[in-house]
């Protein structure tokens, strides 16, 4: 329905920041929510943050106050902004578009971000 890529995985230290990309083709990214995954290494998938098609935002309470979803509907693409990083982090970020409310049918290919010394 809608293919997304992601970006800007990286290694980084902990405190340091990084910018995710998520970028949509052939829908508009504005006619879904969109969300942030995580998947650690032996760890369920986690859900990191989401903005609705109406424009509200939430975040996980183990990223809250560090991390911050965006949408540019002019460039149709979502980004998260990650700042004061930790090693717990650490995992691989997905992208991932639910329309009407529904499941998250639609992924991007996921990219590593890693957090150590």
């Amino acid at each position: 329905q809608v293919q997304l890529v992601e970006s800007g995985g990286d290694l980084v230290q902990p405190g340091g920041s990084l910018r995710l990309s998520c970028a949509a083709s052939g829908s508009a990214v504005s006619d879904y929510n969109m969300a942030w995954f995580r998947q650690a290494l032996g760890n369920q998938r986690e859900l990191v943050a989401y903005i609705t098609r109406y424009g509200t935002i939430n975040y996980s309470d183990s990223v809250k106050g560090r991390f911050t979803l965006s949408r540019d509907n002019a460039k149709n693409t979502v980004y998260l902004q990650m700042n004061n990083l930790k090693p717990e982090d650490t995992a691989v970020y997905r992208c991932a578009a639910a329309r009407y409310g529904g499941p998250y049918n639609d992924w991007g290919q996921g990219t590593q971000v890693t957090v150590s010394f």
